[in-house]
């Protein structure tokens, strides 16, 4: 057994003499305590080197690589390093043992939009957050109508729920440096729910990160220019913005590897051994990390 100290912020273990210290904000924090429960002592090593984790998260046929510190995405022989964006969404997908396949769909999209200025102005958008991925690899942003579900601007667009817009790309704005112009617009949560009000509502779009044609740098970058967008729900709690993550089903044809029913339920069962175990580690560490015993 390896001591350690484990409290709600972090967990300090000594390996092999070296004393190791995760914070709860880790990506691997929940795979450090499951091994830590199951005593997988060969298996934390790896899990406090967060580059190799982030490997070992995607298989091989994902594409996806870590090179000193930076992540990589490889399709169609071509390499390229992802935004920072991306992997804060890798980050929270591992923190919560999502599956990763919405996030390569993602990432490649992204990849089929035919603008790299696009793209870069994308990725600030999304710093915003609360804008969730779907199994298929589109991202959910937000969208405030009038009373009867049409645009504000024109009036002429309907958004009832099930509506798909679209336009030719040629039609939409490209030119960041204006604020209002052509081109089907939608919103980060604090942007969009201002559009809301006065009897309107405030509604959840669906958009494929390849149909985006430009953000708009006024209004901090909240807002931005598709030209095909989806409606797929009334966000009812308007007070309340979505969670970071996957937002609806996973297809049916998709095994989630990273939660079986086997580990659901050591996860909700802890033995009077385990305890017995996590108590003798505390007090073992304490007395190898020089804190002494509790008053």
């Amino acid at each position: 057994m390896n001591p350690y100290i484990l409290t709600d912020d972090s967990l300090t273990i000594v390996i092999d003499g070296k004393a190791l210290t995760m914070r709860n904000d880790n990506a691997n924090w929940q795979a450090t305590l499951d091994a830590l429960n199951n005593e997988d002592w060969d298996a934390l090593p790896n899990l406090f080197d967060e580059s190799k984790a982030v490997e070992d998260y995607f298989d091989a046929e994902a594409g996806v690589t870590v090179k000193d510190g930076a992540v990589f995405y490889t399709a169609d022989g071509q390499e390229e390093a992802l935004h920072g964006v991306v992997v804060d969404k890798i980050l929270h997908f591992m923190r919560n043992k999502l599956p990763y396949k919405p996030l390569v769909r993602f990432v490649g999209k992204l990849a089929n939009n035919p603008s790299r200025r696009a793209i870069d102005e994308l990725y600030t958008f999304l710093e915003h957050k609360s804008m969730p991925i779907t199994p298929e690899g589109n991202f959910i942003a937000y969208k405030g109508v009038k009373h009867d579900f049409k645009d504000h601007y024109s009036g002429k667009f309907d958004n009832s729920v099930g509506q798909t817009l679209s336009m030719r790309r040629n039609q939409v704005c490209d030119d960041a440096d204006i604020g209002c112009s052509y081109g089907f617009h939608a919103g980060s949560y604090e942007y969009a729910k201002g559009y809301s009000h006065g009897g309107g509502h405030l509604l959840r779009v669906e958009i494929d990160p390849s149909d985006v044609v430009s953000v708009p740098k006024d209004c901090d970058c909240q807002k931005l220019r598709t030209a095909k967008y989806k409606v797929v729900a009334l966000h009812e709690t308007i007070e309340t913005p979505l969670d970071e993550g996957i937002y609806g089903d996973y297809d049916e044809d998709y095994d989630d590897p990273y939660r079986d029913d086997d580990e659901i339920a050591r996860e909700n069962a802890y033995s009077d051994e385990q305890n017995e175990a996590y108590a003798e580690g505390y007090n073992q560490a304490k007395q190898d990390l020089g804190y002494g015993d509790e008053d």
